[in-house]
């Protein structure tokens, strides 16, 4: 398994999400075959991949998220069910990669263990659709803070062109084999947490008011009831926590598997603490309609309001050093999902070819042209940088449910080395993260669901194809009863889109 392999598991949909660092775990010691040595990965290297593949852009646009849709009580209700939930899936993955540690192909290779080849290929692919989809959102994220200080970028063409010429140039780079510099890695990383920690102690320190805070705090004056409000919310609090299970995939090269588990509870808390503070504080500062009425860089108009211009211009640069560097890392490693279950035979082999370079030209390729299709499909329906985000978090849902599905089913299985205790707690872990994810579905716009099935169709073209070229049987009943469900969710969003009546925000 390759670096890139790693990182695209997991720290890759951080990456994409929240624009993270993709390549976080580049300090770790290497072997001669690029891959981090046996058993040399610290504790505190651990926790770092934690941060840097979790914490990024999401962070940046989380005041007007939240704001647009709940009241301070709404919010701070949301951040305990998602912190309960997310805990549990970043231990899913822990779990899984501890007792299962020969699948090493990615999030979707537990899926695929468990549950079959179609629902792993729907898996990895709903995975990487999320990807291509973030790169989208935040590339425009990226020249929409641009356009606050150059005008040119707030006309939607200027802007569609600069995140195409973007998009294909850094392919051009990528398939002359360029990687990510551990200099980039170390510049992102001061580029995020500098301004959050800025952020965090001027508004705590000079722009928090406790009557802010509290003059609605249930969100009266809101057109959305309470449970409205936290329902709104729980997309973008997965959104901002995707990558939170990056320690899991280093857990065979950690010191001790017991550094795993402290990491992924020392990385969630710290992550946990941030997001809350920026959340909570923001609305010490504006009211919850002055925060709904924020540009998407929310963050650096929060503090703006508080030590005025050059607050904003702080915020600005940390959000446009980091999607940048995370932009072309994750450019490089949304093209991984398609490599690998090309050379696990779900998808044509020649997608998983490499060139002279070493790079993966035909994934890239692909992965390219779909980021640009999308970037075409996104401007021509003026649909919002939100609505993105929460389109991509639904696809990113799918492997997050299957795994944890995948979880329950071993636990009612008995296995050599399992003990009650682990088998009754790791249960547990597996039940929760899977609720949660399904309620996650249900608290979902479904005009997302049905779009992210219509997405999804596509994908089955060459599915369908190599499983005839290698001779293999199509699906079992219960793939085609998932099929089914597919086509008919897409069916509903082809009739919605024609007639007008489903429209992305």
């Amino acid at each position: 398994m390759t670096t890139a392999d790693h990182a695209a598991t997991t720290a890759g949909a951080g990456s994409a999400g929240n624009a993270g660092s993709a390549g976080t775990a580049g300090s770790t010691a290497r072997n001669s075959a690029g891959q981090p040595a046996a058993h040399t990965v610290t504790l505190a290297t651990l926790v770092s991949l934690i941060i840097g593949s979790t914490l990024g852009s999401g962070i940046f646009a989380l005041p007007q998220n939240i704001g647009s849709v709940a009241g301070p009580g709404a919010m701070l209700t949301g951040w305990v069910i998602a912190g309960v939930g997310m805990l549990a899936i970043a231990f899913v993955f822990q779990i899984l990669a501890q007792r299962k540690p020969e699948l090493d192909s990615g999030v979707y290779s537990y899926v695929r263990a468990g549950l079959g080849d179609f629902i792993g290929f729907t898996a990895g692919l709903g995975y990487w659709l999320g990807s291509v989809m973030a790169q989208v959102g935040y590339a425009t994220l990226l020249f929409g803070t641009l356009g606050y200080y150059l005008p040119v970028f707030d006309n939607q063409w200027v802007l569609a062109g600069a995140v195409s010429a973007l998009t294909w140039l850094i392919f051009a780079a990528l398939t002359r084999g360029v990687k990510q510099a551990a200099l980039m890695n170390v510049i992102v990383t001061v580029a995020k947490i500098v301004p959050i920690i800025c952020f965090i102690v001027l508004v705590a320190f000079l722009g928090f008011s406790w009557e802010t805070f509290t003059a609605d705090f249930w969100g009266h004056s809101s057109r959305f009831t309470f449970s409205e409000q936290l329902q709104g919310i729980m997309l973008y609090t997965v959104w901002v926590f995707i990558g939170i299970e990056g320690a899991s995939v280093y857990s065979k090269q950690s010191k001790t598997r017991r550094d795993v588990g402290r990491a992924t509870i020392i990385g969630f808390l710290s992550i946990l603490a941030l997001l809350v503070a920026v959340s909570t504080l923001s609305y010490g500062v504006l009211t919850q309609e002055q925060l709904a009425a924020l540009p998407d860089n929310s963050m650096a108009a929060v503090l703006e309001a508080v030590v005025g211009p050059w607050g904003g211009a702080l915020i600005s640069c940390g959000l446009c050093l980091s999607v940048l560097g995370a932009y072309v890392s994750w450019q490089m490693l949304c093209a991984e999902p398609i490599v690998l279950m090309a050379r696990d035979g779900l998808l044509p082999t020649r997608l998983g070819a490499v060139n002279a370079a070493g790079a993966p030209f035909a994934a890239q390729l692909v992965s390219t042209a779909v980021i640009q299709l999308f970037v075409v499909v996104f401007f021509a329906n003026e649909t919002s940088y939100n609505a993105m985000v929460q389109l991509a978090t639904v696809m990113y849902l799918l492997p997050y449910i299957f795994s944890a599905l995948y979880l329950v089913i071993l636990c009612t299985r008995r296995e050599p080395g399992a003990t009650p205790g682990n088998t009754r707690a790791h249960l547990t872990v597996g039940i929760v993260a899977f609720v949660y994810s399904l309620w996650l579905i249900y608290a979902a716009d479904p005009v997302y669901v049905l779009f992210g099935a219509l997405a999804v169709v596509p994908g089955l073209i060459p599915y369908v194809w190599t499983k005839r070229h290698r001779g293999e049987r199509l699906f079992n009943t219960f793939e085609w009863c998932v099929v089914a469900l597919v086509l008919a969710a897409a069916t509903v969003a082809i009739y919605g889109l024609v007639t007008g009546r489903l429209v992305l925000g």
